[in-house]
């Protein structure tokens, strides 16, 4: 008689194209962590009838986040390196009634994309934007992000980035839309918790997410052993109150902090719309 093995099935499997694992992301990466996060957040959501799984879809650009739109099981688009706001803006505005999740990395969406994240922000228009932020353009081979931290080593600065970093949660939240938070990868309960909040909001949400890339950004700061990078990843994010802006710090020696900076419920891009202009044939909210 032929045994046969009971195929046990993960939690997360019907929200992931399981065909196509294994994924390509190397040993020591936080993509999949904060990618699992941001999964069980919506299977919650969903299974409480917050939101409508059908409804969400995924846009990114190019790098190594933006792999994920392969992998998960929803509607996607691997847009243009940089467009991925401007297309998951597009999808919004043809069908109000879409859950758009950006899910990209720290060189197409503050680099390349960075134009595009500004204006977003500015119109509080009704999108997610998740930015992975491992401090490297990683898939192209390491060169200097505008997210480098001063002083780091990379591909094209093997002396060190002599230039002014770029910290994109403290530019975001200047710009004032209805939700701004940093976590990191080391923080994974928390994170989950903070996208069940941001998902059903209206307006522009931005979460950026730490996380560590030991192939590429390890190697040329010397965190070659994946626990070493995570260590010191988990050591200088730290969760935080302020009462302004100015206190957010992005210091690879000292400090990232971390929190919700910014959590309100203003009127979105699409409520003024909808109230100035009425649309005939298109009501927000509804397909």
């Amino acid at each position: 008689m032929v045994e046969t093995q009971e195929v046990i099935k993960y939690p997360l499997d019907d929200y992931l194209r399981t065909e196509r694992l294994p994924h390509i992301w190397c040993p020591g990466c936080g993509i999949g962590m904060a990618l699992q996060a941001l999964l069980w957040s919506i299977k919650e959501l969903h299974e409480q009838g917050v939101i409508d799984r059908k409804k969400v879809c995924f846009f990114t650009g190019i790098g190594c986040t933006a792999r994920a739109s392969g992998f998960v099981k929803f509607d996607a688009i691997h847009a243009l390196h940089g467009r991925a706001i401007p297309v998951a803006t597009g999808a919004k505005l043809g069908n109000p009634s879409l859950i758009p999740i950006v899910f990209s990395g720290d060189g197409d969406i503050a680099a390349i994309g960075g134009n595009h994240l500004l204006h977003a922000a500015r119109r509080n228009f009704d999108i997610l934007v998740v930015m992975i932020n491992n401090m490297t353009y990683a898939l192209t081979g390491g060169q200097l992000a505008p997210t480098t931290p001063t002083g780091v080593r990379s591909t094209t600065t093997p002396r060190g980035n002599p230039e002014n970093v770029m910290d994109t949660t403290k530019f975001v939240a200047s710009l004032r839309p209805n939700f701004v938070a940093r976590y990191s990868v080391t923080q994974p309960t928390i994170l989950r918790t903070v996208f069940k909040k941001a998902l059903p909001k209206r307006g522009f949400r931005f979460i950026e997410v730490m996380s560590t890339c030991t192939e590429i950004f390890g190697r040329h700061t010397g965190f070659r052993d994946p626990y070493e990078l995570y260590s010191r990843l988990k050591k200088i994010c730290k969760i935080k109150k302020i009462s302004s802006i100015d206190e957010i710090k992005y210091d690879w020696e000292n400090e990232i902090t971390c929190g919700t900076f910014i959590d309100k419920d203003d009127p979105s891009f699409l409520d003024m719309y909808f109230k100035m202009y009425k649309p005939r044939g298109m009501v927000y909210g509804e397909s």
